[in-house]
């Protein structure tokens, strides 16, 4: 969104360069009008500390995944290590397009690509799934 600047916005050390017009009927074209256009957003400044903190949720999500998906199986019923090491990276596959949605419908820059893609990764990971037990849906 662009932001407008209005007469408000002006800094107080500067005197207003015109007066409001008694008539509205009255135009100025010397008046001083200024627009910010640019489409750029403000400047964010990223410190240490918040980057860690987005970087962490991530992380608590790919373990709790990792336990969900069965990583401790081939240590309980003696499976194959192969078969869970492919089931876990299913399921990181269908995450990843979860977190991609996610970041499709909380950004506005390409959120039709991230869903879509996010969607895709998602189709493809249940794919994945029933190919991995043995049921194939193609």
């Amino acid at each position: 969104m662009v932001k407008h600047r209005r007469l408000s916005d002006k800094p107080k050390d500067k005197p207003l360069s015109h007066q409001p017009p008694d008539d509205p009927t009255k135009f100025d074209p010397n008046a001083d009008v200024v627009q910010d256009f640019s489409a750029t957003p403000p400047e964010t400044t990223k410190d240490l500390k918040s980057i860690i903190q987005s970087g962490l949720k991530y992380i608590y999500i790919i373990a709790a995944a990792a336990l969900l998906s069965g990583i401790f199986t081939p240590l309980t019923i003696n499976a194959e290590i192969t078969t869970v090491v492919y089931g876990m990276l299913t399921i990181f596959i269908g995450l990843g397009g979860g977190i991609s949605i996610f970041l499709g419908i909380k950004n506005q820059r390409f959120s039709s690509i991230l869903i879509c893609g996010g969607l895709g990764m998602m189709i493809i990971s249940l794919i994945l799934i029933y190919e991995l037990a043995g049921r194939s849906i193609l």
